[in-house]
Protein backbone atom coordinates (compact mmCIF):
# COMPACT_ATOMS: atom_id res chain seq x y z
CA UNK A 1 0.00 0.00 0.00
CA UNK A 2 1.32 3.76 -0.78
CA UNK A 3 0.26 6.19 1.84
CA UNK A 4 2.00 8.33 -0.74
CA UNK A 5 -0.91 7.93 -2.81
CA UNK A 6 -3.63 9.37 -0.39
CA UNK A 7 -4.83 12.99 -0.81
CA UNK A 8 -6.19 15.64 2.20
CA UNK A 9 -9.44 14.14 1.82
CA UNK A 10 -8.27 10.76 2.68
CA UNK A 11 -6.08 12.61 5.45
CA UNK A 12 -10.16 13.78 7.30
CA UNK A 13 -11.68 10.58 6.86
CA UNK A 14 -8.61 9.20 8.54
CA UNK A 15 -8.80 11.92 11.19
CA UNK A 16 -12.92 11.60 11.41
CA UNK A 17 -12.64 8.00 11.42
CA UNK A 18 -10.14 8.14 14.47
CA UNK A 19 -12.21 10.74 16.21
CA UNK A 20 -15.53 8.05 15.59
CA UNK A 21 -13.46 5.21 17.44
CA UNK A 22 -12.55 7.92 21.10
CA UNK A 23 -16.50 8.93 21.06
CA UNK A 24 -17.24 5.25 21.07
CA UNK A 25 -16.33 4.65 24.84
CA UNK A 26 -18.10 8.22 26.06
CA UNK A 27 -21.66 7.65 27.03
CA UNK A 28 -23.84 7.83 24.24
CA UNK A 29 -26.95 9.76 26.60
CA UNK A 30 -27.19 12.13 29.64
CA UNK A 31 -29.53 11.73 32.38
CA UNK A 32 -30.51 15.07 34.30
CA UNK A 33 -30.42 14.43 37.83
CA UNK A 34 -28.54 11.19 37.26
CA UNK A 35 -25.82 10.68 40.07
CA UNK A 36 -22.26 10.30 38.81
CA UNK A 37 -21.96 6.82 39.68
CA UNK A 38 -24.80 5.63 37.15
CA UNK A 39 -23.92 3.11 34.84
CA UNK A 40 -24.89 4.60 31.13
CA UNK A 41 -23.66 2.28 28.85
CA UNK A 42 -21.29 3.51 25.38
CA UNK A 43 -21.53 2.80 21.94
CA UNK A 44 -20.34 -0.71 22.45
CA UNK A 45 -22.63 -1.21 24.96
CA UNK A 46 -25.25 -0.58 22.33
CA UNK A 47 -25.69 -2.34 19.49
CA UNK A 48 -27.86 -0.76 17.43
CA UNK A 49 -25.16 2.82 18.22
CA UNK A 50 -22.16 0.32 17.39
CA UNK A 51 -23.41 -1.50 14.27
CA UNK A 52 -25.00 1.23 12.77
CA UNK A 53 -22.57 4.23 13.56
CA UNK A 54 -19.52 3.50 14.83
CA UNK A 55 -18.56 -0.20 12.98
CA UNK A 56 -20.32 1.35 9.82
CA UNK A 57 -18.12 4.93 9.48
CA UNK A 58 -14.98 3.11 10.25
CA UNK A 59 -15.19 0.13 7.64
CA UNK A 60 -16.23 2.77 5.07
CA UNK A 61 -13.25 4.90 6.20
CA UNK A 62 -11.01 1.54 5.83
CA UNK A 63 -12.44 0.72 2.24
CA UNK A 64 -11.62 4.23 1.19
CA UNK A 65 -7.81 4.48 2.13
CA UNK A 66 -7.51 0.79 1.16
CA UNK A 67 -9.21 1.52 -2.27
CA UNK A 68 -6.86 4.85 -2.73
CA UNK A 69 -3.54 3.59 -1.25
CA UNK A 70 -3.32 0.04 -3.53
CA UNK A 71 -2.69 0.26 -7.21
CA UNK A 72 -5.30 -1.88 -8.16
CA UNK A 73 -7.78 -2.03 -5.81
CA UNK A 74 -9.93 -5.49 -5.58
CA UNK A 75 -13.28 -4.82 -6.50
CA UNK A 76 -16.66 -6.45 -5.17
CA UNK A 77 -19.30 -7.04 -7.59
CA UNK A 78 -17.41 -5.49 -10.20
CA UNK A 79 -17.62 -2.04 -8.31
CA UNK A 80 -14.87 -0.72 -6.60
CA UNK A 81 -14.61 -0.11 -2.84
CA UNK A 82 -14.17 3.98 -3.30
CA UNK A 83 -17.94 3.56 -4.11
CA UNK A 84 -19.02 1.14 -1.00
CA UNK A 85 -16.78 3.08 1.57
CA UNK A 86 -18.52 6.61 0.49
CA UNK A 87 -22.10 4.62 1.17
CA UNK A 88 -20.84 3.30 4.39
CA UNK A 89 -19.93 6.84 5.69
CA UNK A 90 -23.08 8.54 4.16
CA UNK A 91 -25.00 5.75 5.96
CA UNK A 92 -23.49 6.07 9.19
CA UNK A 93 -24.02 9.65 9.76
CA UNK A 94 -28.10 9.17 9.04
CA UNK A 95 -27.93 6.90 11.69
CA UNK A 96 -26.19 9.04 13.78
CA UNK A 97 -28.18 11.93 13.18
CA UNK A 98 -31.38 9.05 14.03
CA UNK A 99 -29.90 8.51 17.59
CA UNK A 100 -29.16 12.23 18.53
CA UNK A 101 -32.90 12.62 18.35
CA UNK A 102 -33.39 8.94 20.23
CA UNK A 103 -30.07 8.05 21.68
CA UNK A 104 -31.95 5.47 24.57
CA UNK A 105 -33.39 3.68 21.89
CA UNK A 106 -36.64 4.50 23.31
CA UNK A 107 -35.80 3.67 26.81
CA UNK A 108 -38.46 5.51 29.19
CA UNK A 109 -36.54 5.52 32.52
CA UNK A 110 -39.32 2.78 34.01
CA UNK A 111 -41.68 6.23 34.00
CA UNK A 112 -39.56 8.52 35.53
CA UNK A 113 -39.75 12.04 35.27
CA UNK A 114 -35.53 12.51 34.77
CA UNK A 115 -35.51 13.93 31.06
CA UNK A 116 -32.39 11.83 28.61
CA UNK A 117 -30.63 13.77 26.03
CA UNK A 118 -27.82 12.87 24.06
CA UNK A 119 -24.47 11.59 25.64
CA UNK A 120 -20.88 13.12 25.11
CA UNK A 121 -20.00 10.06 22.86
CA UNK A 122 -22.95 10.68 20.55
CA UNK A 123 -22.46 14.09 20.10
CA UNK A 124 -19.13 13.68 18.79
CA UNK A 125 -20.17 10.11 16.77
CA UNK A 126 -22.56 12.68 14.84
CA UNK A 127 -19.81 15.60 14.30
CA UNK A 128 -17.26 12.56 13.09
CA UNK A 129 -19.87 10.78 10.98
CA UNK A 130 -20.62 14.02 9.55
CA UNK A 131 -16.95 15.44 8.73
CA UNK A 132 -16.38 11.84 7.77
CA UNK A 133 -19.48 11.40 5.01
CA UNK A 134 -18.61 14.86 3.62
CA UNK A 135 -14.97 14.08 3.10
CA UNK A 136 -15.99 11.20 1.19
CA UNK A 137 -18.27 12.97 -0.62
CA UNK A 138 -16.48 15.97 -1.63
CA UNK A 139 -12.76 14.32 -2.17
CA UNK A 140 -13.57 13.74 -6.20
CA UNK A 141 -15.37 17.44 -6.43
CA UNK A 142 -12.85 19.89 -3.99
CA UNK A 143 -9.43 20.58 -5.79
CA UNK A 144 -8.07 21.40 -2.53
CA UNK A 145 -9.32 17.66 -1.07
CA UNK A 146 -7.41 16.15 -4.17
CA UNK A 147 -4.04 17.32 -3.22
CA UNK A 148 -1.40 14.65 -2.09
CA UNK A 149 -1.36 14.37 1.93
CA UNK A 150 1.95 14.03 1.94
CA UNK A 151 4.44 15.91 -0.18
CA UNK A 152 6.76 14.42 -2.62
CA UNK A 153 10.28 13.96 -0.94
CA UNK A 154 13.08 15.35 -2.80
CA UNK A 155 15.15 13.15 -4.32
CA UNK A 156 18.90 12.68 -3.81
CA UNK A 157 20.05 13.17 -7.35
CA UNK A 158 23.67 14.78 -7.91
CA UNK A 159 24.84 10.88 -9.19
CA UNK A 160 24.50 9.94 -12.73
CA UNK A 161 21.15 9.18 -13.73
CA UNK A 162 19.92 10.37 -9.80
CA UNK A 163 21.87 7.72 -8.16
CA UNK A 164 19.41 4.69 -8.56
CA UNK A 165 20.62 1.50 -6.16
CA UNK A 166 19.20 -1.28 -8.37
CA UNK A 167 22.28 -2.86 -9.08
CA UNK A 168 21.88 -4.80 -12.29
CA UNK A 169 18.21 -3.47 -13.33
CA UNK A 170 19.91 -0.16 -14.01
CA UNK A 171 20.34 0.69 -17.86
CA UNK A 172 21.95 2.67 -18.85
CA UNK A 173 22.99 2.98 -15.34
CA UNK A 174 24.79 -0.55 -16.47
CA UNK A 175 27.07 1.12 -18.50
CA UNK A 176 29.19 3.49 -15.68
CA UNK A 177 30.88 0.35 -14.28
CA UNK A 178 31.92 -0.54 -17.86
CA UNK A 179 35.24 1.67 -17.42
CA UNK A 180 36.72 -0.59 -15.04
CA UNK A 181 37.63 -3.20 -16.86
CA UNK A 182 40.51 -1.23 -18.90
CA UNK A 183 40.85 0.78 -21.98
CA UNK A 184 38.40 2.96 -22.32
CA UNK A 185 39.86 6.58 -23.95
CA UNK A 186 39.72 10.05 -21.72
CA UNK A 187 39.70 7.64 -18.81
CA UNK A 188 43.89 6.38 -18.48
CA UNK A 189 43.24 5.32 -14.83
CA UNK A 190 41.60 2.41 -16.27
CA UNK A 191 44.52 1.03 -17.72
CA UNK A 192 46.63 0.41 -14.64
CA UNK A 193 44.73 -2.96 -13.33
CA UNK A 194 45.91 -4.51 -16.35
CA UNK A 195 49.40 -2.99 -16.42
CA UNK A 196 51.46 -3.18 -19.13
CA UNK A 197 48.67 -3.47 -21.52
CA UNK A 198 50.31 -2.93 -25.46
CA UNK A 199 49.56 0.57 -26.76
CA UNK A 200 48.49 -0.14 -29.95
CA UNK A 201 45.10 -1.58 -28.67
CA UNK A 202 44.34 2.07 -27.37
CA UNK A 203 43.25 3.05 -31.08
CA UNK A 204 41.36 0.41 -32.00
CA UNK A 205 39.63 1.10 -28.50
CA UNK A 206 38.85 4.40 -29.58
CA UNK A 207 35.50 3.52 -31.16
CA UNK A 208 33.91 1.69 -28.16
CA UNK A 209 32.30 4.57 -26.69
CA UNK A 210 30.57 5.50 -29.65
CA UNK A 211 29.15 2.09 -30.81
CA UNK A 212 27.53 2.14 -26.77
CA UNK A 213 25.57 5.83 -27.59
CA UNK A 214 21.65 5.21 -28.37
CA UNK A 215 21.61 5.77 -32.15
CA UNK A 216 18.36 7.66 -31.71
CA UNK A 217 17.77 11.39 -30.22
CA UNK A 218 16.36 9.73 -27.40
CA UNK A 219 18.61 8.40 -24.13
CA UNK A 220 17.50 6.61 -21.44
CA UNK A 221 17.08 8.39 -18.07
CA UNK A 222 15.97 8.01 -14.46
CA UNK A 223 12.54 9.70 -13.82
CA UNK A 224 10.68 10.92 -10.40
CA UNK A 225 6.62 11.78 -10.63
CA UNK A 226 5.50 14.65 -8.45
CA UNK A 227 2.43 12.69 -7.53
CA UNK A 228 0.81 9.09 -7.56
CA UNK A 229 0.66 8.18 -11.17
CA UNK A 230 -0.78 5.17 -13.09
CA UNK A 231 1.68 2.54 -15.50
CA UNK A 232 -0.56 1.47 -18.84
CA UNK A 233 0.46 -1.78 -20.80
CA UNK A 234 2.24 -1.43 -23.50
CA UNK A 235 -0.52 -2.87 -25.69
CA UNK A 236 -3.24 -0.21 -24.77
CA UNK A 237 -4.91 -2.04 -22.06
CA UNK A 238 -6.99 0.60 -20.29
CA UNK A 239 -5.85 -1.24 -17.09
CA UNK A 240 -3.04 0.01 -15.19
CA UNK A 241 -0.43 -2.69 -14.47
CA UNK A 242 1.45 -0.29 -11.66
CA UNK A 243 1.15 2.57 -10.37
CA UNK A 244 4.54 5.34 -10.13
CA UNK A 245 4.79 6.59 -6.75
CA UNK A 246 6.55 9.66 -6.21
CA UNK A 247 10.05 9.91 -3.97
CA UNK A 248 11.50 6.66 -6.22
CA UNK A 249 13.19 6.62 -9.31
CA UNK A 250 12.44 5.09 -12.58
CA UNK A 251 14.00 4.74 -15.48
CA UNK A 252 12.18 5.93 -18.72
CA UNK A 253 13.36 3.50 -22.17
CA UNK A 254 11.39 4.64 -25.01
CA UNK A 255 9.40 7.90 -25.64
CA UNK A 256 6.15 7.65 -27.80
CA UNK A 257 4.98 10.80 -28.65
CA UNK A 258 4.02 12.42 -25.28
CA UNK A 259 4.40 9.39 -23.13
CA UNK A 260 7.09 7.82 -22.13
CA UNK A 261 7.87 3.76 -21.79
CA UNK A 262 9.13 3.33 -18.16
CA UNK A 263 10.82 0.19 -16.11
CA UNK A 264 9.66 -0.24 -12.60
CA UNK A 265 12.06 -1.64 -10.08
CA UNK A 266 11.17 -5.20 -10.49
CA UNK A 267 11.59 -5.24 -14.58
CA UNK A 268 7.72 -4.52 -15.84
CA UNK A 269 7.50 -2.42 -18.31
CA UNK A 270 4.66 0.40 -18.94
CA UNK A 271 3.21 2.94 -20.77
CA UNK A 272 3.36 6.73 -18.77
CA UNK A 273 1.16 8.69 -20.23
CA UNK A 274 1.18 11.79 -18.20
CA UNK A 275 4.56 13.25 -17.65
CA UNK A 276 3.47 16.35 -17.01
CA UNK A 277 6.18 17.51 -13.85
CA UNK A 278 8.23 15.02 -14.00
CA UNK A 279 11.69 15.42 -12.51
CA UNK A 280 14.63 13.88 -14.45
CA UNK A 281 17.41 12.41 -12.31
Amino acid sequence: MNIRSLTRGDGVVIGAAVLLLIASFLDIYSIDGAPDSADIPNAWGSGPVLLSVTLAGIIGAALIVVARGLPQAPKVAGLDLGPFGVAFTVFAAWSALGNIFDPAGGFDNNGGSDAIGSGTGLILSFIATLVLAGAAVATPLVPALKGALLPPPKPAAPQPYGGQPQGGYGYPGAQQPGPSFGGQPGQPQQGQPFGGQPQPQQPQQAHAPQAQQPAGDFAPFWFAVPVARPLFAEDGSPTPIAELAPGTWYLAVEQRGPSLVAQTQDGRRGVLQDTSGIQRG
